[in-house]
């Protein structure tokens, strides 16, 4: 699958590229050479940046794992994750991490949530029978990352308040509805592949008491003004951020580990880890990057205008898909999106509102999945793919519907 994925974007480059130069622009070429290389060079730059948080969350969860916290979540989420994951035995410690992972998503918290995951990657990975092949609960879990389930979308908030907008929070609703929507469709897709039994006992009280929990959530935070309510996220997502890390060593404490030994210990780790990503992102960056230099992406977006104009249905939305449609490619191309929107369509108009939620029920799929895979060399992703580019496609389809709701 990945292979043949990869090849198909340097072919649609290519002929893109192609059709450009015999339209009079030569310089195409030369675009795509050096976008090339400034792929390979972002690929570095952000495996170094990756490497530092690496180095710093493996050693606090190596002291996380000596404390026991990683074999007691493991305990409580057991019955959960059983029938979720029924190949990983009750209180394996993937379980605990796997959690931990989703934790960190779901609060916003981007830089301790991928070294987590990482590591839940690789626990995972020692169930596996294939060494290339990716098991189901490595599917799974990479597919529910993929989907982005984020309660606290922080950086959309800063990124509109630097816009100059005047409530920054105003889409937190619609990038909380459809960020659900794209993970309920992320559970769904997968236990569709795998014939999980959703309608299990268990797994539904879980889901009861999830939507309620989610629910209650929405009520309070629906009472708040739009300063209060990203004063709370902000607070809220820096809390449990330095939280986790004080449970930790509190609790590696209380257990007499000694945790500056452990720290280090697990930090060494990083090293190995970063060194192995290398390869799959400088693969996975650079072909996105000549796809980008090639204008196939324009060409794709002038299409859709086209398509919906001729239905007679709105068109002020395609302006925000740039966002939507690079986002499972590159957070920051995705990012650069969504900020010229903000400048040239006006950070409060209705196509920078529908980028801002896009780009909050979104995730950058293959860079998710080039790094956690790539970080326990798996190279047949099997259902990963078609799954997740699912849960991509159903939340940028929920961003607009949500964005005519709420926004007309």
């Amino acid at each position: 699958m990945l292979n043949g994925l990869w090849l198909s974007f340097f072919v649609v480059a290519a002929v893109a590229a192609v059709m450009r130069w015999i339209g009079g622009d030569p310089g195409v070429w030369a675009a795509m050479v050096e976008s090339l290389f400034a792929m390979a060079k972002l690929s570095v730059e952000v495996m170094i940046l990756l490497f530092g948080t690496l180095t710093l969350w493996l050693g606090f969860l190596r002291i996380a794992e000596k404390a026991g916290l990683v074999d007691l979540l493991a305990r409580l989420l057991g019955p959960l994750f059983a029938r979720l994951m029924p190949e990983v035995p009750r209180g394996h410690p993937a379980l605990g991490l796997v959690t931990l992972s989703f934790t960190a998503n779901g609060l916003g918290l981007d830089n301790a949530a991928t070294p987590i995951g990482l590591k839940a990657m690789k626990s995972l990975q020692e169930l596996n029978p294939s060494a290339t092949s990716a098991s189901n609960a490595q599917v799974l879990f990479m597919v529910m990352n993929a989907s982005s389930f984020v309660l606290l979308p922080v950086s959309i908030f800063m990124y509109r308040t630097q816009q100059g907008a005047e409530d920054p929070a105003m889409v937190f609703l619609p990038i909380l509805l459809a960020n659900s929507v794209s993970t309920l469709s992320a559970l769904l897709s997968v236990a569709f592949m795998q014939r999980l039994k959703l309608w299990d006992p268990v797994m539904l009280a879980w889901f009861a008491g999830g939507a309620l929990l989610l629910g209650g959530f929405m009520a309070v935070l629906a009472g708040l003004s739009a300063t209060a309510l990203t004063a709370l996220s902000s607070l809220l997502g820096n809390l449990t951020l330095f939280g986790l890390i004080l449970a930790f060593l509190l609790m590696g404490a209380l257990k007499k580990v000694a945790v500056y030994e452990s720290f280090v210990e697990g930090a060494k780790e990083g090293f190995e880890v970063a060194k192995n990503l290398l390869p799959y992102l400088v693969a996975m960056l650079c072909a996105v990057g000549v796809l980008r230099a090639s204008g196939a992406l324009d060409v794709l977006l002038d299409g859709i205008r086209w398509l919906v104009e001729g239905l007679g249905w709105d068109s002020r939305f395609v302006e925000a898909l740039p966002t939507g449609l690079v986002k499972p490619f590159s957070g920051s191309a995705a990012r650069a999106m969504l900020i010229e929107t903000m400048q040239t369509q006006g950070v409060d108009s209705f196509p920078a509102l529908v980028a801002a939620t896009m780009q909050g029920s979104t995730e950058t799929t293959f860079y998710v999945l080039a790094v956690y895979f790539g970080s326990v060399g798996i190279q047949r992703a099997r259902h990963a793919v078609g799954c997740a580019l699912l849960a991509d496609l159903v939340g940028v389809v929920a961003s607009i519907l949500v964005c005519y709701w709420f926004f007309g």
